[in-house]
């Protein structure tokens, strides 16, 4: 469970980081437009290349700590016994996805490591690692909760958030 907790740690500065470096390229090409005249030209292509990341990321974070969108009302109120096993099929269902995904964003990461941007000199296959590496993470989440909905979700988190 450390190493689990250090991956969500290191996660989260990750994200940081980039959200972090992204208002600060945005920024920073927004001056030099508007009082300079000039700009940073690769700032939109790493800007968007973080966005994607960020997203990804954020993702699999969010299921983590199942605070993705449900609409849980109905299958609560109708069908309470039958809650576990629909988390369950949930599950199931977002482990299949996340595979397709997975696995669509590895070939297209292999198709791309040759295409490099003209701005940046980066890979395009770097859009596409984002996908490889959260469709792997959202899979052993899913997977795990198949056997242990409750798993994996650190009730330290809530108690941090207070306490900052």
């Amino acid at each position: 469970m450390g190493a689990l907790r250090l991956l969500w740690r290191i996660i989260d500065v990750v994200m940081a980081m980039l959200l972090f470096c992204m208002i600060l390229l945005v920024f920073t090409n927004v001056v030099l437009r508007y009082g300079f005249s000039s700009g940073l030209r690769p700032s939109v292509e790493l800007s968007r290349l973080g966005l994607v990341w960020l997203v990804m990321l954020g993702a699999a974070v969010v299921l983590r700590r199942n605070e993705h969108l449900a609409v849980t009302e109905f299958s609560v109120a109708l069908f309470p016994r039958a809650v576990p096993i629909l988390k369950r099929l949930s599950y199931a269902v977002i482990t299949l996805t996340m595979l397709m995904l997975f696995w669509g964003a590895f070939k297209q990461m292999n198709a791309n490591w040759a295409n490099t941007s003209q701005l940046t000199g980066l890979p395009s296959a770097l859009f596409y690692l984002s996908g490889v590496i959260s469709g792997a993470i959202m899979v052993f989440i899913a997977v795990v909760r198949i056997w242990n909905p409750d798993a994996l979700c650190d009730r330290d988190d809530e108690n941090e958030e207070t306490h900052l």
